[in-house]
């Protein structure tokens, strides 16, 4: 494995392919393209997360920015920072679901929001050239650090028109929370202790970046969360990943409300408040459609990635928006993945509706998807694409990102990976039976 370099940043494990080197080549180049600006930076909890703070704090300053440190918060956290602070960027210091060992530097623009791909490519060309220049002792950047970043962000959520604080304490609803040993130990406790939620069972919950299981929150890492929502009679299970971007729900059943479930019920919940469309990726489940035309709105799809749904709002003006794997993107709040504005609505909806979250979750109807993937060797990806596309031209196949065909009972998403050789094949359908019958039967028909 070697550094990952995107237009979203760099990760990689840390002191063979993230080194310090690495670090300080890459920060300086962000800290030239914001032009010295103000540049926040924070962290999630992970063990080498000191130490790549340290260096690109003081790297930043060398180069002439003005820092904010907002320490040990979520990723949403320093996306309001940005915005809060007026800033020209930010540096967050996570590897987000990847294994304990590794880190990352994610970067965002002044508008809170990733990098696109020309603005990525401009910090990659300015790394790779290293046109970037320490300054003097006497034109260093400052540093000052705001312990108050977490406050703001849930003073921001707690304000919003549609959230209920005195409602949903009224129901005092019992939680219980795996925060995978990440952020999320921080940011959901402050946001529920801000709703007076007094009841809350945690487990994993000492933010020291050893992640207890596996940290991407899917259902075979969810076992003992179920448990413990069983066990305890809680009303809600929520998990978030390490950086507590992304948030998956169990019901009060102790039963997996689904990922792909989690965009489908804030769509759902905002959509009842307000006119206007909604967005999330082609890889996202069909249910965010459904919920979609029952308000009466239109869901659009945008190429995988939270910058690429961001500009597909942004386009179409939708009122909500996010990704399947538990990303929720309120643009009332700011636009990018949070975990904590999700729980809230998620509360807020629970509480209005006067209903159980096994209850909420039995009322959507049910898909299920199947991710695989086909080894591409010495063929070419692209030719394999072009075949789908012509295979299928009379279901007028999506080419946004890769080919997407949409069956009258499912859908099938082919989408060449930018890391190793092979095609990623997504499917959905009414049970997992048909999801693989789909699957199975494009990739017959194009090998």
């Amino acid at each position: 494995m070697s550094l990952m370099i995107s237009v979203s940043g760099i990760r990689g494990v840390f002191g063979t392919d993230l080194t310090p080197e690495n670090i300080t080549r890459f920060t300086a180049a962000f800290g030239e393209w914001t032009e010295a600006g103000k540049v926040v930076v924070g962290r999630d909890t992970r063990v080498t997360g000191q130490i790549c703070e340290n260096i690109v704090v003081s790297t930043l300053q060398s180069v002439g920015c003005n820092v904010v440190k907002v320490g040990v918060v979520p990723t949403p956290t320093v996306a309001m920072a940005v915005l809060n602070h007026d800033a020209d960027g930010a540096i967050i210091i996570s590897a987000s679901h990847n294994p304990a060992e590794w880190n990352a530097l994610k970067l965002l623009n002044g508008s809170s929001e990733f990098l696109d791909a020309e603005q990525g490519e401009k910090v990659i060309q300015i790394s790779e050239e290293k046109s970037y220049s320490y300054k003097k002792y006497d034109r260093i950047g400052t540093l000052k650090t705001d312990n108050k970043a977490l406050d703001y962000h849930i003073r921001k959520i707690l304000n919003l028109p549609y959230i209920d604080k005195e409602l949903i304490k009224s129901k005092d609803f019992s939680i219980a929370l795996d925060p995978v040993n990440g952020t999320g130990a921080i940011g959901i406790p402050a946001l529920l202790e801000a709703l007076d939620i007094e009841t809350i069972h945690r487990i994993n919950e000492e933010p020291n970046g050893l992640f207890a299981h596996n940290p991407e929150p899917l259902p075979e890492h969810l076992k003992d969360i179920c448990s413990l929502v069983e066990e305890k009679k809680c009303d809600l299970g929520i998990v978030t990943d390490p950086d507590a971007d992304r948030l998956a729900l169990i019901t009060n059943k102790g039963h997996l409300f689904g990922e792909e479930y989690t965009q489908a019920a804030t769509f759902d919940f905002i959509l009842s408040k307000k006119k206007g469309s909604c967005a999330t990726n082609l890889s996202s489940s069909r249910v965010a459609e459904d919920v979609a035309r029952k308000h009466g709105q239109q869901c659009y799809r945008s190429a995988v990635g939270e910058i690429n749904v961001v500009k597909k709002m942004q386009e179409v003006e939708a009122v909500i928006g996010g990704e399947g794997n538990g990303g929720v993107i309120n643009p009332d709040l700011h636009y990018g993945r949070d975990s904590l504005v999700g729980v809230a609505m998620m509360l807020q909806l629970l509480a209005e509706r006067n209903i159980t979250s096994d209850e909420y979750r039995n009322s959507l109807p049910n898909y299920y998807m199947r991710k695989s993937k086909m080894p591409l060797a010495d063929v070419d990806g692209d030719a394999i694409l072009k075949k789908a596309e012509n295979i299928y031209k009379d279901y007028n196949p999506d080419t946004t990102d890769g080919v997407k065909i949409n069956f009258e009972d499912g859908w099938v998403h082919l989408r060449k990976s930018n890391t190793e050789p092979i095609i990623r094949v997504y499917s959905e359908g009414t049970s997992l039976k048909k999801a693989k019958e789909l699957a199975e039967g494009v990739v017959h028909s194009i090998q």
